[in-house]
Protein backbone atom coordinates (compact mmCIF):
# COMPACT_ATOMS: atom_id res chain seq x y z
CA UNK A 1 0.00 0.00 0.00
CA UNK A 2 1.36 3.10 -0.77
CA UNK A 3 2.34 5.22 2.35
CA UNK A 4 -0.10 7.81 1.48
CA UNK A 5 -2.81 5.38 2.56
CA UNK A 6 -1.41 4.33 5.25
CA UNK A 7 -3.47 5.04 9.04
CA UNK A 8 -6.36 7.40 6.45
CA UNK A 9 -9.15 8.66 8.57
CA UNK A 10 -10.98 4.64 8.04
CA UNK A 11 -7.97 2.91 9.07
CA UNK A 12 -7.69 5.28 12.62
CA UNK A 13 -11.96 4.94 12.94
CA UNK A 14 -11.30 1.07 12.81
CA UNK A 15 -8.63 0.88 15.29
CA UNK A 16 -10.01 3.07 17.65
CA UNK A 17 -13.67 0.98 17.35
CA UNK A 18 -11.41 -1.77 17.98
CA UNK A 19 -9.59 -0.54 20.94
CA UNK A 20 -12.85 0.60 22.70
CA UNK A 21 -14.34 -2.20 22.20
CA UNK A 22 -11.24 -4.12 23.87
CA UNK A 23 -11.52 -1.44 26.59
CA UNK A 24 -14.84 -2.02 27.54
CA UNK A 25 -14.72 -5.58 27.48
CA UNK A 26 -12.04 -5.28 30.09
CA UNK A 27 -13.93 -2.93 32.28
CA UNK A 28 -16.96 -5.66 32.47
CA UNK A 29 -14.59 -7.76 33.19
CA UNK A 30 -13.33 -6.52 36.30
CA UNK A 31 -16.84 -5.91 37.30
CA UNK A 32 -17.52 -9.43 37.07
CA UNK A 33 -14.19 -9.83 39.14
CA UNK A 34 -15.62 -7.90 42.03
CA UNK A 35 -19.00 -9.36 42.64
CA UNK A 36 -17.07 -13.12 42.37
CA UNK A 37 -14.29 -11.82 44.87
CA UNK A 38 -17.05 -10.80 47.34
CA UNK A 39 -18.42 -14.60 47.74
CA UNK A 40 -17.67 -15.52 51.08
CA UNK A 41 -15.22 -18.37 51.20
CA UNK A 42 -15.73 -18.47 55.66
CA UNK A 43 -18.79 -20.53 55.04
CA UNK A 44 -16.71 -23.68 52.86
CA UNK A 45 -16.51 -26.29 56.20
CA UNK A 46 -13.65 -27.97 54.23
CA UNK A 47 -10.47 -26.66 54.47
CA UNK A 48 -9.34 -28.48 51.07
CA UNK A 49 -12.29 -26.53 49.21
CA UNK A 50 -11.20 -23.45 51.10
CA UNK A 51 -8.08 -23.53 49.76
CA UNK A 52 -9.04 -24.01 45.96
CA UNK A 53 -10.93 -21.02 46.20
CA UNK A 54 -8.49 -18.82 47.28
CA UNK A 55 -6.34 -20.13 44.65
CA UNK A 56 -9.09 -19.68 41.86
CA UNK A 57 -9.09 -16.16 43.55
CA UNK A 58 -5.62 -15.62 43.63
CA UNK A 59 -5.30 -16.65 40.18
CA UNK A 60 -8.22 -13.89 38.86
CA UNK A 61 -6.31 -11.35 40.63
CA UNK A 62 -3.41 -11.89 38.96
CA UNK A 63 -5.42 -12.34 35.77
CA UNK A 64 -6.94 -8.77 36.03
CA UNK A 65 -3.54 -7.26 37.29
CA UNK A 66 -2.25 -7.82 33.54
CA UNK A 67 -5.53 -6.75 31.85
CA UNK A 68 -5.55 -3.16 34.23
CA UNK A 69 -1.87 -3.26 32.44
CA UNK A 70 -3.10 -3.27 28.96
CA UNK A 71 -5.47 -1.21 29.68
CA UNK A 72 -2.95 1.57 29.89
CA UNK A 73 -1.66 0.69 26.81
CA UNK A 74 -5.06 0.94 24.85
CA UNK A 75 -5.62 4.47 26.98
CA UNK A 76 -1.98 4.93 25.81
CA UNK A 77 -3.24 3.75 22.09
CA UNK A 78 -6.29 6.08 21.83
CA UNK A 79 -4.54 9.12 22.98
CA UNK A 80 -2.19 8.43 19.96
CA UNK A 81 -4.91 8.08 17.82
CA UNK A 82 -6.22 11.49 18.88
CA UNK A 83 -2.75 13.12 18.64
CA UNK A 84 -2.31 11.26 14.87
CA UNK A 85 0.99 8.90 15.91
CA UNK A 86 -1.02 5.57 16.09
CA UNK A 87 0.87 3.35 13.87
CA UNK A 88 4.14 4.46 13.42
CA UNK A 89 6.79 2.84 15.82
CA UNK A 90 8.19 4.67 18.42
CA UNK A 91 12.01 4.15 17.72
CA UNK A 92 12.19 4.57 14.12
CA UNK A 93 9.22 6.79 13.03
CA UNK A 94 8.32 4.10 10.25
CA UNK A 95 5.21 2.35 9.86
CA UNK A 96 4.38 -0.75 12.20
CA UNK A 97 2.68 -2.43 9.60
CA UNK A 98 -1.63 -3.37 9.53
CA UNK A 99 -0.95 -6.56 10.23
CA UNK A 100 1.07 -6.21 13.38
CA UNK A 101 -1.61 -3.42 14.41
CA UNK A 102 -3.99 -6.15 13.76
CA UNK A 103 -2.71 -8.65 15.68
CA UNK A 104 -1.83 -6.37 18.94
CA UNK A 105 -3.78 -2.96 18.13
CA UNK A 106 -1.84 -1.86 21.35
CA UNK A 107 2.04 -2.33 19.53
CA UNK A 108 4.08 0.97 19.27
CA UNK A 109 7.34 -0.84 17.93
CA UNK A 110 7.68 -2.22 14.49
CA UNK A 111 8.66 -6.02 14.06
CA UNK A 112 12.32 -5.35 13.30
CA UNK A 113 12.10 -2.82 16.61
CA UNK A 114 10.64 -5.28 18.64
CA UNK A 115 12.84 -7.79 17.91
CA UNK A 116 16.25 -5.95 18.31
CA UNK A 117 14.85 -4.59 21.99
CA UNK A 118 14.20 -8.49 22.93
CA UNK A 119 17.81 -9.81 21.53
CA UNK A 120 19.02 -6.59 24.05
CA UNK A 121 17.11 -8.14 26.86
CA UNK A 122 17.96 -11.72 26.19
CA UNK A 123 22.19 -10.85 25.73
CA UNK A 124 22.18 -8.46 28.46
CA UNK A 125 19.38 -9.58 30.71
CA UNK A 126 17.41 -6.45 30.73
Amino acid sequence: MPESEYMSDKQMAFFRARLQEQKDSLLSNAGETTEHLREDTSIVPDPADRATIEEEHALELRTRDRERKLLKKISQALAKIDSGDYGYCEETGEPIGLGRLLARPTATLSLEAQQRRELKQKMFGD
